[in-house]
């Protein structure tokens, strides 16, 4: 099912080259992302924007990132228009935080009584998901796990290290985001 909402910009359907993410002036935990001739709130990780990303610090990584993949909640929203390549999340589905595990920084399928950060989760932080390549090529024990562009908090509150907005921004995002898209965040 296809979702209809307007693109970031009118009659440019090409992904987006660029998005640059920026704390707000004296407030480390709140910011905007700029993409496409917009300004996007966003709630950032506890810890602010920390070039020195370490496992636990609730920072958000600073760095130049591109997205790999969507992952979405099929049971609760139609599947986004987007470039990026998309799977669904199942209640299978986690991601390996701790550091001493070999999947460590990696998407894992768990059973109900194993660890792992669950991507399908009762509220709808992670209904859209869009994973980046923060500590993945090399992947380096406690350079920081799961960080991800997903659903804000109705309070715009902190997030663990994450970059989070509102859904209909999610939805426009996705529909001018690509593989090749460069995320510049700080």
């Amino acid at each position: 099912m296809e979702s209809h909402y307007p693109p970031m910009a009118y009659g440019d359907d090409r992904p987006l080259s660029l998005l640059r993410v920026r704390a707000s002036a004296g407030r480390p935990t709140r910011g905007w992302l700029l993409a496409g001739g917009r300004t996007i709130p966003v709630a950032l990780g506890r810890g602010g924007i920390r070039a020195n990303k370490f496992e636990g610090d609730g920072g958000t990584p600073r760095g130049t990132f591109h997205p790999l993949r969507l992952w979405w909640r099929a049971d609760r929203w139609p599947r986004p228009r987007t470039h990026l390549p998309v799977r669904h999340i199942t209640a299978r589905d986690a991601w390996c935080e701790d550091p001493t595990d070999r999947h460590y920084n990696r998407a894992v399928q768990r059973g109900p009584n194993e660890a792992g950060d669950r991507l399908k989760r009762a509220d709808h932080l992670y209904d859209f998901i869009i994973e980046i390549d923060h500590n993945t090529r090399p992947r380096i024990t406690n350079r920081g796990s799961a960080v991800f562009l997903h659903l804000a908090r109705d309070t715009f509150g902190p997030t663990a290290g994450c970059v989070a907005m509102t859904r209909p921004m999610m939805l426009r995002l996705l529909e001018r985001i690509g593989p090749r898209t460069k995320i510049v965040i700080g």
